[in-house]
């Protein structure tokens, strides 16, 4: 059972009661196209799961003969699994906040200018794997088994999800012992005093106990010290691989290209500038925040709001391991998938690009169903599977090819871009 099938409901219809609450309350948390980015994020995450989850179970399950000791599970034994995923969790968040390699691991998830529970579905590719590649070994080696941590992961990385809200404000005497939206919104701060504080996800305790705990005082700034000003979801989650690639290859001894990725934020290679001569403090304000905005085709939020309802359709299938799938099948359903965000990133920044690649991952997207449905048997050729794919996939064809014209946009462009 993949335990990301099971919890992404939970997640969907908790994210879809908060818009209802905050466009009914009219509270400005939710950007529509931040939100389309964060989902399309999510979607190209779980996706990457698919293969992360293969990796888990194979490493994990060779690892595993050499625990001393088999641990059953018992509900007093998840409990103690629990609280050691929960401090496990903590150093490698805070590594994650420290260590060049990790950060660009971590990175995408801050890069939000917002914070609501989209941002909590808009996950890196790559921070899952190396969880899993560098910390969580050491539960295996304890004694529980590879099914026991992975399924653990998830539920850990659930209990984190409703930290990422500006509904609920402070809670009180629960949040002396327990992460809540206060402390988390802190940890996503770009106000100078809020960098890098309240790693913990579940016990609070973590941070007040190791120094890096910060009250929420001040009104939060969301974001990172050098945000993306892109819904690209690929240059969103590889933007600092980038810029260490470009670093490493810029600098003139072999020895700092190699140590370049295991060094501290801000450290320079030699004979490169560096990182803040003046010593200046990192970090802005509100006030001093120009969020990213940019233009988009005309009539492009009812037609992405539908493919996003699709699109997790789509993805609830190619995760559910309940079905009869193959691995190259879920590989090429995925292809699709990421396809679709980064047309949605293109839609939503009225490049013109878009248009072309929004019609291939369509029909691309339409085929590979139909062909995968009717091979494994779950569908015909000529059933209502095909029917209902051919007319979205041509509905949607003739609305972009009306529609989405660049002498037809809407919305405003931020002053920085």
């Amino acid at each position: 059972m993949n335990v990301y099938a099971f919890i992404t409901p939970i997640v969907l219809f908790l994210l879809i009661l908060e818009i209802i609450f905050c466009v009914r309350s009219k509270n400005g948390y939710y950007s529509f196209q931040d939100t389309i980015t964060n989902l399309g994020t999510g979607i190209g995450n779980q996706c990457v799961n698919l293969a992360v989850a293969f990796f888990v179970y194979k490493w994990y399950g060779w690892l595993y003969q050499f625990a001393p000791w088999q641990i059953p599970p018992t509900w007093y034994y998840l409990i103690l699994l629990l609280l050691l995923q929960d401090f496990i969790f903590y150093w490698f968040h805070r590594i994650g906040h420290t260590i060049n390699i990790f950060w660009a691991a971590h990175m995408p998830h801050h890069s939000s200018e917002e914070m609501n529970l989209s941002v909590g579905i808009r996950a890196s590719f790559t921070q899952r794997l190396f969880q899993f590649l560098f910390f969580d070994w050491i539960l295996v080696l304890v004694g529980f088994s590879p099914e026991m941590v992975y399924a653990m992961a998830a539920v850990h990385l659930l209990m984190a999800y409703w930290h990422h809200t500006q509904v609920i404000k402070k809670l009180g005497w629960f949040e002396k012992y327990f992460v809540t939206p206060s402390h988390h919104r802190v940890h996503h701060g770009v106000n100078p005093q809020y960098i890098d504080k309240n790693y913990s996800e579940f016990l609070i305790i973590w941070d007040k106990i190791f120094g890096t705990y910060e009250e929420e005082v001040e009104e939060v700034c969301y974001g990172i010290t050098h945000p993306p000003r892109t819904w690209d979801p690929i240059y969103i989650n590889f933007q600092y691989w980038k810029q260490l690639w470009d670093d490493a290859v810029a600098a003139p001894y072999w020895w700092d290209k190699i140590r370049l990725w295991f060094m501290p934020l801000g450290w320079r290679p030699r004979g490169l500038p560096p990182f803040n001569p003046n010593n200046e403090p990192i970090g802005y304000t509100k006030a001093e925040q120009t969020k990213f905005e940019s233009k988009q085709f005309a009539n492009s939020k009812p037609y992405l709001i539908a493919q996003v309802v699709l699109g997790l359709l789509f993805l609830v299938i190619t995760i559910n391991f309940a079905l009869p799938l193959t691995p190259i099948d879920r590989t090429v359903m995925s292809a699709g998938l990421f396809l679709m965000i980064i047309s949605w990133g293109g839609i939503m920044q009225a490049k013109k690009w878009s248009v072309s690649l929004e019609i291939i991952r369509l029909l691309f997207m339409g085929i590979a169903l139909v062909v995968i449905l009717e091979r494994t048997g779950l569908a015909s050729w000529l059933s209502w599977t095909t029917i209902v794919t051919s007319l979205v996939a041509g509905i949607s064809i003739l609305y972009i090819s009306f529609f989405f014209r660049k002498d037809m946009l809407e919305g405003r462009a931020s002053h920085v871009q």
